[in-house]
């Protein structure tokens, strides 16, 4: 077993009091772009050292655009994270992804406008490529572990991420339907983008809790709603945690490790020295 958790996880905080987890710390963490959303919790799980961050906060007193995405990655980069699973309360815009079933997406359109979405500038300039945001290995793990729950699962769709707090309007919902979205949500992006950049493979559990406003036969999405399936789902998240930790791999076969190799385009002598010391964690062996 290694001592830095490989694997991060990063949903509500019910999920870190399964059964069988072990040998628990709390970590307060302080990264060079401010705290994580909350404490990081770090724990053995079929004998894999795993991480969980509660995204929006212990309580869930953080809104969407709120987040400090750029301290709740690099903290798990600085614990050595290499692959990071989202759970995420979705609403659906695709009539057979239905309610309490469970998505894992294979695109991402952001459509949020007031975001943090990089690590970089301040002198270093950096372009990195994602055609595709979620990681196809580990989002295919994470498929086969969900579907070992017997869980309904459905592999695919492209999830466009809004600002928030408020749901969508009608009009916004059909909209985003036209567009051929299949899934609605508020925290994905830039979340996605910033593993990408640190060089950590990214793949979403998408929970499905409602038909967003779109689906006149159906009631409008509430808070209620959105609670009520993610505590009917907490248990399956839990058991596909407890499948993708048992069949973790050491070597990571996908490109995500190697994500900034061809990224970094502003000459080396032209980075200012407190910018590359902020960054060392993650631009250090390319320099």
């Amino acid at each position: 077993m290694d001592d830095h958790p490989r694997l991060g996880i990063i949903g509500g905080s019910g999920l870190y009091t399964m059964p069988g987890l072990k040998e628990v710390e709390e970590l307060d963490l302080e990264t060079p772009f401010g705290k994580p959303s909350a404490r990081v919790v770090v724990g053995t799980l079929e004998g894999e050292r795993v991480a969980f961050l509660a995204r929006h906060g212990v309580m869930h007193q953080i809104m969407p655009s709120e987040v400090n995405f750029r301290a709740n990655i690099y903290a798990f980069k600085m614990l050595g994270v290499e692959r990071v699973v989202s759970i995420s309360a979705c609403g659906s815009l695709r009539e057979d992804y239905v309610p309490g079933e469970i998505v894992i997406p294979d695109q991402l359109f952001d459509f949020t406008r007031d975001r943090k979405r990089t690590f970089f500038g301040e002198g270093l300039v950096v372009h990195v490529s994602i055609p595709d945001p979620f990681c196809p290995d580990l989002s295919q793990g994470l498929l086969q572990a969900t579907q070992a729950t017997g869980a309904t699962v459905h592999a695919g769709g492209s999830f466009i991420v809004i600002e928030g707090p408020r749901f969508s309007t009608r009009a916004e919902s059909n909209v985003f339907r036209s567009w051929g979205m299949a899934l609605i949500g508020m925290t994905t992006a830039p979340e996605a983008f910033l593993a990408r950049e640190a060089e950590m493979c990214y793949a979403v559990m998408a929970h499905v809790t409602d038909y967003d406003v779109w689906h006149v036969s159906e009631e409008p999405v509430t808070v209620e709603l959105v609670i009520e399936t993610l505590n009917k789902n907490t248990q399956i998240a839990q058991a596909a945690i407890r499948n993708l930790a048992r069949a973790l791999k050491k070597e990571r076969p996908c490109e995500c490790e190697r994500a900034l190799a061809n990224a970094l385009i502003t000459q080396e002598k032209g980075i200012p020295p407190e910018t590359r010391q902020k960054l060392s964690l993650l631009v250090k062996k390319y320099l």
